[in-house]
């Protein structure tokens, strides 16, 4: 996969396998909406990407990549959240000469827009876009080039996965992205979810392959346990879809 050159909205972002300097990680936690914002940087070249900022915490986000000294590249969404308002339109403002990144399919606005198997290069780092949709027809999964993390924003949580009974989710689609776009990597990857509930913060693909309650389950026994969630609606639905869907490129009112 080295030296694989992929285009992303007419920019050459490269498919990297060499490392050199150990990756900057650093997973923050939003509290309202339960949801982790990954800060990963490359130590040599001081360049960055957020996956998964919240509005509310984008200040601190912005005053961490200053004070590491890095240089935010990308604010990258994993789809088009529900439950909390994206951060991606105020980093731009924050953070001048930030972009943000999401998927073509979410139909949100954004600086960039990515398809499956597109890739985004930080320093000597990068991650690889899957598609991973059945949450929203948007979803994607961010792979570190190493295949050591993925990013899997709602598809797949620990011990758990994201609903699939709102934004034109399909539960049949969430089994077979996670089994073959997620399960597929090597046991020991780590797992980095958008969201936990219960206090964790990481798993890895083995563990989830074999102790996820749900996604253990057949196709069929997967279909019918997500079709009878009877969950509550979102608190924030009715306004953080519409925001997001234009968040990206806009900085949102204060």
């Amino acid at each position: 996969m080295a030296g694989t050159v992929l285009r992303v909205a007419g920019r050459r972002l490269s498919r990297h396998s060499g490392s050199g300097a150990p990756l900057l990680l650093r997973q923050m936690f939003e509290p309202k909406s339960c949801t982790y914002t990954y800060l990963l940087g490359d130590r040599e070249s001081r360049e960055a990407i957020l996956i998964d900022p919240v509005l509310e915490t984008a200040p601190r986000d912005a005053q961490l990549v200053k004070e590491l000294g890095l240089r935010l590249l990308y604010a990258v969404n994993t789809h088009c959240h529900a439950d909390h308002i994206t951060g991606s339109g105020l980093l731009r403002s924050l953070l001048p000469g930030c972009q943000s990144v999401i998927s073509r399919l979410s139909g949100a606005q954004a600086d960039l827009h990515i398809e499956d198997g597109d890739s985004i290069r930080f320093g000597r780092f990068a991650v690889e876009t899957r598609a991973s949709p059945g949450h929203t027809p948007g979803c994607v999964t961010f792979v570190l080039n190493d295949h050591s993390m993925a990013f899997t924003g709602d598809a797949l949580l620990i011990r758990g996965c994201g609903r699939t009974d709102f934004q034109q989710g399909c539960a049949k689609t969430l089994y077979h992205s996670v089994h073959e776009k997620i399960f597929t990597l090597p046991g020991d990857c780590l797992v980095y979810p958008a969201h936990d509930y219960h206090g964790l913060t990481v798993s890895t693909v083995e563990e989830e392959r074999t102790l996820n309650p749900r996604l253990t389950l057949s196709c069929e026994e997967f279909v019918k346990v997500m079709d009878n969630l009877n969950l509550p609606k979102p608190e924030q639905i009715d306004v953080a879809v519409p925001a997001n869907l234009r968040c990206g490129v806009q900085t949102p009112p204060s």
